[in-house]
């Protein structure tokens, strides 16, 4: 079994994360998506959709979507669950899990992808040829300004995101802000149940991986 993992990248960091939490060590291979690793034949020969993260197992399976990763470890490793045990649990895991891709991650990458030099030509992950689109950096900026407050709300009800248990939601958005910050596009001030929730999450030792 192979993780193609990038550490700065967000979502090879939320499998890292929920591999962490499960308590595994998966043998991991660095694939540099800013230098084109990930657009080289090599690499297309085992994913050509050019993406991170990708699991590849034993028998030469491979498992390319963050979500679908991570449902493979949970079936193998139930324990601590993070995707919910109840059906009722399960539906408001994959419930955020999914608005955060939608209304955190999309804008996120609209904006970085759009405005970043390197990634002039390759806007779209896993492709070369695609352009960058200007109008849709200032788009992804209002969409996650909306965001910001809409989660702020959400955690001034709920512990985590999805509840009250630690799950691939909270993973999900902190990789996502995280990001965020690192492409300078922080949370605004005044967003206390976020800050709450994004230091008691940072504090957790799987945060780290």
């Amino acid at each position: 079994m192979k993780l193609y993992d990038m550490r700065v990248a967000p979502n090879p960091r939320r499998v890292r994360i929920f591999i962490a939490e499960k308590g595994l060590d998966v043998p991991r291979v660095e694939i540099n998506i800013r230098a084109g690793e990930n657009l080289e034949p090599a690499f297309l020969a085992i994913n050509p959709r050019g993406l991170l993260p990708t699991l590849e197992l034993e028998d030469g399976t491979v498992i390319d979507e963050t979500t679908a990763i991570c449902r493979y470890f949970e079936g193998l490793h139930p324990e601590p669950p993070l995707l919910g045990t109840t059906p009722l649990e399960q539906a408001m895991v994959e419930c955020w899990n999914r608005r955060i891709e939608f209304d955190a991650g999309q804008p996120v990458i609209d904006a970085f992808r759009n405005s970043y030099p390197p990634y002039a030509e390759r806007a779209i992950p896993g492709r070369s040829g695609t352009a960058a689109i200007p109008g849709l950096v200032e788009r992804g900026r209002a969409r996650l300004a909306d965001f910001y407050p809409a989660i702020d709300r959400r955690l001034g009800e709920s512990e985590y995101v999805a509840g009250g248990h630690f799950s691939l939601a909270d993973i999900t958005l902190l990789c996502i802000v995280d990001f965020a910050v690192a492409v300078k596009l922080p949370a605004p001030e005044g967003c206390a149940h976020f800050a709450r929730w994004h230091a008691q999450v940072s504090a957790r030792p799987s945060a780290q991986a």
